[in-house]
């Protein structure tokens, strides 16, 4: 079996968008990949650990955080 993850970031306008807006991206998504053979499987979030950037001589230092992101999986 083939897999294919592909990342997921929904935009909608902050005075007209709403949660049938990034419904319908999403649909968009999986309809295109399905298109082309794909089956959509799930939409998987993942944790990502960016480190701390020391800067020079510590001036500009910045702290490590922790982010998310949502990616589409489909399968073959």
């Amino acid at each position: 079996m083939e897999y294919k993850v592909i990342p997921f970031v929904a935009s909608i306008d902050s005075k007209k968008g709403n949660s049938s807006h990034v419904a319908d991206q999403l649909e968009e998504i999986i309809n295109h990949h399905s298109k082309q053979g794909w089956k959509y499987v799930r939409l998987e979030s993942v944790s990502t650990l960016v480190q701390p950037d020391a800067g020079c001589f510590g001036l500009g230092a910045k702290p490590g955080f922790t982010t998310s992101t949502q990616m589409v999986v489909f399968s073959k």
